[in-house]
């Protein structure tokens, strides 16, 4: 296919592909930006209406939870942000898993083939890391968020060896969508998804969550910042989003915590 170009990407191609439903977006492109999110949250913090859109054709501090850095060079991944703003009292309880259940429909829209999802916020492609999803509220509006989304379209050449291994890129999945199409179809389905959310919470998409769950049943182990890493059987999560763990025959519910794949 030919390779996916960030850079032409224009706010006129991507409406034109979202239809009627590109009335509820307000899109902004960006040349550089240290990260999509700061950006936006900061404007958030401004007013910003609920739809807006960051996107960026180069980020140069890009960031995935827990502070980790998301590698990217100028064409090689797709970075960007939504501002969502709630009804007040919203729970905002398993929205980066709601989201992760549009991205993957949106992938499978243009052709990305069969993704999958793990706990918390990650987008697999036949168990490597295809995307990460990062969420955050907007500071003194808990019921707003900034939903940050990177999808690699080309593994970054630099990237570090150890998370080149366990990483993948669209363009080696054989899709055919450009840049504007793949756009089009994430700002379709997070609208979709978040009107859902809004109303339903995370309950009414968690079997579509479940039905996408990498690693269901699966034996893993979870860390986290305070404690060793602990073993377990993955049992999927639970209506608010919490990571379900059985550990010696009992379920504990996760809130937060890195989950990895235990190899026999």
């Amino acid at each position: 296919m030919p390779a996916t170009n960030v850079a032409a990407t224009t706010i006129a191609a991507i409406a034109a592909k979202l239809g009627v439903a590109a009335r509820r977006f307000d899109i902004d492109i960006l040349p550089r930006c240290d990260s999509t999110n700061a950006v936006l949250l900061s404007r958030a913090e401004a007013g910003a209406p609920s739809g807006t859109v960051v996107i960026a054709e180069e980020q140069t501090a890009g960031r995935g939870r827990r502070g980790r850095i998301w590698f990217a060079s100028p064409g090689d991944s797709l970075t960007f942000s939504l501002l969502w703003r709630f009804a007040p009292g919203t729970a905002p309880a398993g929205l980066s898993l709601a989201v992760g259940v549009a991205v993957t429909r949106a992938l499978t829209i243009v052709g990305a083939g069969k993704t999958a999802l793990k706990w918390p916020n990650d987008i697999l492609k036949d168990g490597r890391k295809l995307g990460g999803i990062l969420v955050e509220l907007v500071p003194g509006a808990p019921h707003a968020a900034v939903i940050g989304i990177g999808i690699n379209l080309r593994l970054p050449v630099g990237m570090p060896e150890d998370v080149c291994a366990a990483s993948t890129a669209i363009d080696a999945t054989g899709a055919a969508a450009d840049v504007n199409e793949l756009l089009a179809a994430l700002l379709g389905e997070l609208l979709a998804t978040l009107e859902i959310f809004a109303t339903e919470g995370f309950a009414a998409i968690r079997p579509e969550w479940m039905a996408r769950h990498a690693w269901q049943d699966a034996r893993v182990s979870l860390s986290t910042d305070f404690a060793p890493p602990r073993e377990g059987i993955c049992r999927g999560v639970d209506t608010d989003g919490a990571l379900l763990l059985e550990v010696d025959g009992r379920v504990e519910r996760v809130l937060s915590g890195e989950v990895s794949l235990r190899r026999a």
